[in-house]
């Protein structure tokens, strides 16, 4: 049988993208300097092409045209033609089939070759041109039909949204996360359905996070060094598609759009959210010697942001080879639609913008009046979700920690570091005070709040918490780069050992020091994030920088969380507390001392001897132990919280000895009640009147209570 022959009308401008209306296909392209754009389409495996339709008319830069009876499922790519001139810009070459921008799935993926490459890749000039055919080489577009069950249906109802200061994030990995849980059947681990599984979802309920943040999920390609030493991008920072769910991470590769969608839908029904990282910093074409597969080929002078002395090379603010061109009236506008598809077509609930510094930057550098943040901001759709920025890049005065504009959540390094240290011996106690109030030095200005800081001792990138006390040193031969990849300045402690250890001195050092860390994390004020796998103990081997390892050293080891069950449980415990807690996720700084405005007093820090200590004097007389106290009793009238009245006193031995310590005596006649201890995994039943000692151990943490008596 024939293939039909499809005509072509003249179609609109808008909207960006192919977009079927149950009757044919529009397909819209923004290209200001193309001289012509040919919509190719292919057979249903995307291996065959079956005609080439010229899109007939150009409208304000966009080319269009709609496809009467042209249905979902269809394959396609576009051909733009142009000027081939490196030295202005150009890079256009109707020989390489080229993603649509706008593409909301994808079929098949990138075989690497010299035929992805504008120019003869073997000359090793990219001011060649070369003239073989990309198209059996290169993932195709697929037309898809956004109906799914809740289109009608609003999204998640209003009471199931998480509040700010209620947020705990679950840093997480869509095909390291399931490929290896015994739960589930082989076919769906490390998929979207596999994510979404009721025996995920149950696990992520149980440990008592309220988000997952997915690592990135928009369609991304592998870099060639990667391919020639047989790795992958895991971490699939190196996007290509700002509109599709990778078909990877999906059973059904046609249907990854409807996977991601019914994933979200399961977690939604548990009243948790999802969380995209989002990568619109950069794309995978790479710099003037890179693969020409999308933006490059359709308007490379306006997509990306070019040296203006040699508008053959690209500006590489991200490290990575090109900078995608934010300035660009269409591409923001695409950024911009590409966020608001993702929250009113798939409903998630945020997005973490990597190396969102780059997308703030003017031509005069950093601006906190930058045309996407005052797009983002003015946007009904995005100002309703959560925004957190990575507040740095490796461009001129990329480090911009405590700058976004207000309404912005910010990842704080500056937390983990000083966590790190403290626990490691390396800093005292001033800095490490700042980190558990917020650090309100750095974000409490224009009435942010302290859940602008987003806390976090680990993530993806750097080691998990097991390996932070297990090693000195990072590990990074298997990445192909002789140890030369990955931080250097990891404030990391192995305890006396190397890696693993039969030493059980050193294994009960390194699982206290764990519990340190996850309890500064989650009795922190701020926002916590958590590294999944962290709770009960995964390990990279050492591995600091392991986003090309799609394989154990990545997976979650689901083995752990019964060898470890005890870490598991004092870290749900630690959650637990954390949100029936009011004290420990306030939605307002805590005021040290006496406020003179509102006249109370929240905050005091407390000696060993059980009296006030000041901490301007830390650094003079530096404390061998010490207590934060918050008085949940004491807060401006006309401003309660509910449950916050309550006094908490957190107490800190980061020393080598135990501390004698003297618990404060209060106004109010009670006693203070312990409720955690990080000397071992349970907490003993323990109470005190004030003005008792206890013995407080080496490295340990201790929160108190103070339960009024009736």
């Amino acid at each position: 049988m024939a293939e039909k022959t499809y005509r072509v009308h003249e179609g609109s401008p808008a909207p960006r993208g192919a977009t079927w209306d149950g009757h044919g296909t529009n397909f819209a392209l923004f290209s200001e300097n193309a001289t012509r754009v040919e919509l190719c389409l292919f057979d249903e495996n995307g291996q065959q092409e079956l005609q080439r339709i010229s899109l007939p008319e150009y409208t304000d830069g966009i080319w269009h045209g709609y496809v009467p009876e042209l249905c979902p499922g269809t394959a396609y790519g576009y051909r733009v033609y142009g000027p081939y001139s490196p030295g202005e810009g150009h890079r256009f070459n109707p020989n390489k089939l080229l993603l649509d921008p706008y593409a909301t799935a994808h079929l098949g993926e990138l075989k690497w070759g010299p035929e992805i490459f504008g120019y003869i890749m073997e000359t090793h000039d990219d001011t060649t041109f070369d003239t073989r055919d990309s198209a059996a080489f290169v993932p195709k577009c697929l037309v898809t039909d956004p109906q799914f069950p809740w289109h009608d249906a609003p999204p998640k109802p209003r009471s199931c949204r998480i509040a700010m200061q209620d947020t705990i994030l679950y840093e997480t990995h869509v095909r390291g996360f399931t490929k290896l849980h015994p739960s589930l059947p082989p076919e769906i681990r490390g998929t979207y359905e596999g994510l979404g599984h009721k025996a995920v979802v149950d696990y992520i309920e149980s440990l008592g996070v309220t988000s997952i943040e997915l690592l990135p999920v928009q369609t991304f390609m592998n870099e060639a060094h990667l391919h020639d030493l047989r790795l992958t991008n895991y971490w699939g920072y190196n996007t290509i598609g700002f509109f599709a769910p990778d078909p990877r991470y999906a059973a059904r590769p046609r249907f990854a759009l409807q996977e991601f969608k019914s994933m979200v839908a399961q977690y939604h029904e548990r009243c948790m959210e999802v969380v995209m990282d989002v990568v619109y910093n950069h794309t995978a074409e790479g710099n003037e010697r890179g693969p020409t597969l999308s933006f490059k080929g359709i308007d490379n002078a306006n997509y990306y942001r070019l040296h203006e002395e040699n508008r053959r090379y690209y500006v590489n603010d991200t490290g990575t080879g090109n900078t995608v061109n934010v300035n660009h009236p269409r591409v923001l506008q695409m950024i911009c639609d590409s966020l608001r598809y993702w929250v009113e077509e798939t409903h998630v609930d945020g997005f973490r913008f990597d190396l969102s510094t780059i997308l703030a930057r003017e031509l005069g550098g950093f601006d906190k009046g930058a045309g996407f943040l005052k797009a983002v901001m003015q946007d009904p759709v995005l100002s309703s979700v959560k925004l957190i920025a990575e507040p740095w890049d490796i461009g001129p005065g990329g480090y911009r920690v405590g700058e976004f504009p207000p309404g912005w959540l910010e990842w704080n390094d500056t937390f983990r570091d000083r966590a790190r240290a403290f626990w490691t011996g390396r800093t005292g106690a001033t800095d490490f005070a700042k980190a558990l109030t917020g650090s309100p030095e750095i974000f409490d200005h224009v009435g942010r709040r302290p859940w602008t800081s987003v806390n976090f001792i680990t993530a993806h990138d750097g080691f998990t918490l097991n390996d932070l006390v297990s090693y000195n040193d990072k590990h990074n031969l298997d990445n192909g780069e002789d140890n030369r990849d990955g931080s250097n300045n990891n404030l990391s402690w192995n305890c006396g050992e190397e890696g693993p250890t039969q030493n059980t001195d050193v294994i009960a050092l390194r699982q206290r020091q764990m519990r340190n860390l996850m309890a500064t994390l989650l009795l922190s004020q701020g926002t916590p994030m958590m590294l999944a796998g962290d709770e009960f103990g995964r390990t990279q081997r050492g591995n600091n920088n392991a986003y090309c390892q799609d394989n154990e050293v990545s997976w979650v080891d689901w083995q752990l969380a019964e060898t470890n069950a005890p870490m598991l449980a004092f870290t749900q415990r630690l959650l637990t507390l954390r949100r029936t807690t009011p004290l420990l996720h306030r939605s307002r700084y805590l005021h040290e001392g006496v406020d003179s405005e509102l006249g109370i007093r929240e905050l005091t820090w407390i000696g060993s001897d059980g009296n006030e200590s000041h901490r301007e004097n830390w650094n003079l007389d530096f404390p061998e132990a010490f207590g934060m106290l918050i008085d949940g009793e004491a807060r401006p009238s006309g401003l309660p919280e509910k449950g916050n009245a309550e006094t908490l006193l957190c107490v800190i031995n980061d020393h080598q000895t135990t501390v004698q310590f003297t618990l404060p005596h209060m106004q109010r006649d009670g006693q203070w009640k312990l409720i955690v201890s990080t000397e071992q995994f349970e907490t003993t039943e323990l109470t005190h009147a004030g003005g008792d000692v206890f013995s407080l151990a080496r490295l340990c943490l201790m929160l108190w209570k103070y339960v009024v008596n009736a």
